[in-house]
């Protein structure tokens, strides 16, 4: 059975480049959300196995769409996503319940390690 994967970024490019790094036939991207707001809602209406969550974006940040998300579902699997000038936002967010993280500019490669980390599959 796939997971169900959830990608919130607010670019469009960022969220194809997710959506392209993941096999279809393991992952299924079951939403996009451009924004935390949209992102918790989507949570709550999916139930995703897996969200992919930027950090910097419009109405509600990553760190708090996240603490959204964990209040939901403390067991939720959520794997950040942000360039390293917010490494102190990536600790808080790991403390916060992440999983793991991915650094941009990722590659393919990148999102799949963090992927199968977070899931315990076999790369």
């Amino acid at each position: 059975m796939r997971k169900k994967i959830l990608i919130v970024d607010d670019t469009t490019f960022m969220r194809e480049m997710l959506k392209n790094a993941l096999d279809p036939e393991k992952y299924q991207i079951i939403g996009e959300a451009l924004n935390g707001e949209q992102a918790v809602a989507q949570f709550k209406e999916k139930d995703p196995d897996l969200v992919i969550l930027d950090i910097n974006m419009p109405k509600k940040n990553g760190i708090d769409t996240l603490s959204e998300i964990m209040e939901v579902n403390p067991k939720a699997n959520v794997i950040m996503c942000s360039d390293q000038k917010y490494d102190n936002m990536i600790m808080m967010a790991l403390k916060r319940g992440a999983k793991d993280f991915i650094i941009k500019p990722f590659t393919a490669t990148d999102v799949l390690k963090a992927v199968t980390k977070v899931f315990g599959e076999d790369e």
